[in-house]
């Protein structure tokens, strides 16, 4: 099948709720080809229409206070096709409830906005002229706990061909047995019209060059001394099948696949090809920071280039299906995935979510969520459910075993998880209903179910929920991980969190004294739209103010908000909304990459008016032991003790200057940090991850820094900085600080610093090659620019 990008040139208007508030009715005939639509947006996918704001702080901060419930229509005229052709549109994602019509009639529909799905055109196209494809979405209000994005905000393809070819999804390609000497490839294709006189061919490719073939729908090819797939050799083969009818070839597809083998074991945990691999996972949601949810290749491969520099292996794609493309980099970058696909079943817990829906959509949902994903290699283990209200009673444990049937049925190589948040889940039977046992916020709970079950895999599906700000540190320090909450921000010394969750050290002593548990994901990898707990709709939330006068002014500002709270984005992240890392990226660093010589120390040491008051010290390492100095002095030389984490200087007294830790490891010299003291901001620094890019949206994340003379990020800096981008071969896509509170749209040209930090992302038009300058400014300091070359596509 010949398959291109059908992303470009669509239309757009808004209905129902409207972004500013209000409503706007919906006309009739939207879907005929006759209605005028000259007054609508042009514009390409993948498109959220949430993330263009404005926020408003009316609308709920569980989802991002962003105007993403509404209705939305899409239209694009299609050429006229090939006579004789098949001609399907493939849908990776559309929120929510897509109807797709052509030339005015209803070709097909779905319903889970995160699941992929595929329209069969032929039948209603026009024997001659053009087709007008039409696509209804409808985001109802109350059907998210988190931010959803909405709109046709994952990739859209044409689709054709001739009339027998492999039907959607039809080649499924695993490993069942799997020696560093040989390995068995085992396939089956199914075809749509299967008709006299057909053969199916099967190659297997390394590097693009042929090196094994089977024939059949069915079929099993060796492969000597083959180059086996892990997190630490990512090597990845290609199936090309081929169709054939009478000689002649009529359909081609190619698979790309891992050679592995996965054995999940009650006692040794996860074993790639007969090697234990310590989970060291975390949990995302799908929005990408100020994006939103519109799917980007180079911001997903980013936000796991950062995840791979703390020690990550694993993601949870938290709680749905994800874009096909996190797969695809996950098997290009060597991250295991454990694949979920919902957040709840027949019971629900938000008045419209996917419960209403379940009953006449599951089985769809799980096999075309199976069908897209068993193929990649990074895919260990499916996920049926996340904190399901039904943990706690029978039905449930039925629904759930019938679940899982549906999961080893459609993919018999895989097992099945869920994550449990009810402790009793873990003793009541719900875990026998699973073949693997996730507990989320357990660790106390680790050795009870070990005893219980000693054959059932266990690991932490969910993990920690710890809390904190990017550059936010509160005195005194308080041990209470209820504390800590101030002016609506969470202090950065990692002790803080909501009354189920706890700091990281708490689940780590779990997982050291249980070490058949196959290891954790941490809630969450990157702080996301919405949920940004502690800072809920709570009215008392004010009270967390330290100072009268500003808790005077909140108290005004929840009145003017309908008592709600500033905050639209989460506070979990080990690393912000923008990509920038908190402190507890290298409390994870220290434990994920124990042989990184690496070390950390916080808080950060410019802090007018503290001189002589006592100022808490706490160092990450991967070492073993450390000594402090101040100005040179020492403060004393502190050894990890078992079971402890982090080292500790509870007495500092501030004094500015230089703050500098040395580590040892084992009695030897292993790394060392330093803070210092900052003068007042001077310039702003840039920072580009990438000066070159390739045309068709590619994208440039650009680091801006305030700094003092000496090229020292001045930590109290909050400048209002502008950003200016010249040149016709770019856009500025988004601008943010990673300040959970701010009410600013990302779409602008103008922002403030947070902590001397702000981001712009650059991304490459379509069409079009040469150089954009980005310029930034801000009042008093010295300006700095980039430049950027964009290549054609």
């Amino acid at each position: 099948m010949n398959r291109l990008s059908f992303d470009r040139g669509w239309k757009f208007a808004r209905f129902g709720l409207l972004p500013e508030g209000g409503s706007r009715p919906e006309p009739e005939g939207m879907e005929k080809p006759s209605f005028e639509d000259g007054a609508w947006r042009t514009l390409d996918l993948p498109h959220d229409w949430g993330i263009e704001g404005p926020f408003r702080g009316d609308l709920p901060n569980e989802t991002g206070k962003l105007p993403w419930a509404g209705i939305g229509w899409y239209r694009k005229v299609l050429p006229q096709q090939a006579a004789g052709k098949r001609v399907y549109l493939d849908f990776d994602g559309a929120m929510s409830h897509p109807k797709v019509y052509v030339n005015g009639v209803l070709a097909g529909e779905w319903a889970y906005g995160y699941a992929s799905f595929r329209v069969d055109l032929t039948p209603h196209l026009a024997s001659t002229g053009t087709n007008l494809i039409a696509v209804r979405l409808d985001n109802p209000p109350d059907s998210s706990r988190w931010y959803p994005g909405g709109g046709l905000y994952r990739h859209v393809w044409l689709v054709t061909g001739n009339a027998v070819h492999l039907a959607h999804n039809g080649v499924f390609v695993h490993t069942p047995d799997v020696t560093s000497e040989r390995a068995t490839v085992a396939i089956a294709a199914t075809l749509e019209r299967e008709t006299a006189g057909v053969s199916v061919r099967h190659e297997v490719q390394w590097k693009g060059k042929g090196i094994a073939q089977a024939e059949g729908l069915k079929a099993s090819i060796t492969l000597p001394r083959p180059q086996l797939w892990s997190v630490a050799t990512s090597n990845l083969y290609t199936l090309k099948t081929t169709v054939w009818v009478a000689g002649k070839l009529v359909d081609s597809h190619d698979t790309v696949f891992g050679v592995r083998s996965v054995v999940w074991d009650a006692a040794k945990g996860v074993l790639i090809n007969g090697q234990r691999v310590t989970l060291n996972g975390v949990c995302n949601h799908h929005d990408l920071g100020v994006l939103g949810g519109a799917v980007h290749e180079r911001a997903i491969e980013r936000q796991l280039e950062i995840l791979k520099e703390m020690g990550c292996n694993a993601i949870r794609t938290s709680h749905n299906p994800p874009a096909p493309e996190l797969l695809d980099a996950c098997d290009r970058m060597g991250f295991l995935v454990i694949d979920e696909a919902f957040d709840c079943w027949r019971r629900g817990k938000k008045p419209n979510d996917y419960h209403l829906d379940f009953d006449a959509w599951h089985e769809r949902d799980i096999v075309s969520f199976v069908h897209r994903d068993r193929n990649h290699p990074c895919v260990i283990a499916w996920s049926s459910g996340n904190e399901i209200p039904e943990q706690g009673n029978a039905a449930g444990a039925a629904l759930s075993r019938e679940l899982t049937a549906l999961f080893h049925r459609e993919d018999p190589t895989r097992l099945v998880s869920a994550g449990c948040n009810n402790a009793n889940a873990g003793s009541n039977g719900f875990s026998e209903t699973v073949d693997l046992f996730g507990y989320n916020y357990k660790p106390q709970l680790y050795g009870a179910f070990r005893a219980r079950y000693p054959r059932q895999p266990l690991f932490g599906s969910e993990t920690s929920s710890c809390v904190s700000s990017y550059g936010e540190y509160f005195f005194p320090v308080e041990q209470d991980k209820s504390k800590g909450f101030y002016n609506f921000q969470v202090s950065s010394y990692d002790l803080y969190a909501p009354p189920w969750a706890m700091k990281p050290d708490i689940e780590w002593e779990g997982l050291d004294k249980n070490p058949s548990v196959a290891g954790e994901f941490v809630w969450t990898g990157f702080d996301y739209l919405g949920e940004p707990t502690p800072y809920n709709q709570d009215r008392s939330n004010a009270l967390n103010f330290s100072d009268p006068k500003e808790r005077e002014k909140a108290m005004a500002l929840f009145e003017k908000l309908g008592n709600h709270s500033p905050s639209r984005s989460s506070y979990f992240g080990i690393v912000d909304l923008c990509g920038f890392k908190k402190d507890r990226f290298y409390l994870y660093q220290a434990r994920w990459r124990p042989e990184l010589p690496m070390a950390h120390l916080l808080p950060h040491w410019s802090w007018p008016g503290r001189d002589g008051q006592i100022t808490p010290v706490h160092l990450y390492t991967s070492g073993d032991e450390a000594e402090l100095f101040l100005n040179g002095k020492s403060l004393g030389r502190k050894k990890r003790a078992p079971l402890t984490y982090r080292l500790v200087w509870d007495d500092v007294l501030y004094a500015p200057g230089e703050l500098k830790a040395v580590a040892y490891k084992n009695g030897k010299h292993w790394a060392e940090a330093i803070q210092r003291t900052t003068s007042s901001a001077v310039a702003l620094k840039l920072d580009a991850d990438r000066k070159a890019l390739t045309g068709g949206h590619d994208l440039s994340f650009i680091t801006v820094k305030i700094v003092d003379a000496k090229g020292e990020q001045v930590p109290s800096a909050d400048h209002l900085i502008h950003f200016t981008l010249t040149g016709s071969a770019a856009t500025l896509a988004a601008v943010g600080n990673g300040d959970a509170t701010n009410p600013r749209s990302f779409q602008t040209d103008e922002y403030p610093a947070f902590h001397g930090l702000a981001l712009a992302i650059i991304r490459a038009k379509h069409d079009t090659k040469g150089e954009v300058i980005l310029r930034v400014e801000a009042a008093g300091l010295k300006t700095a620019e980039v430049r950027i070359r964009v290549a054609a596509q």
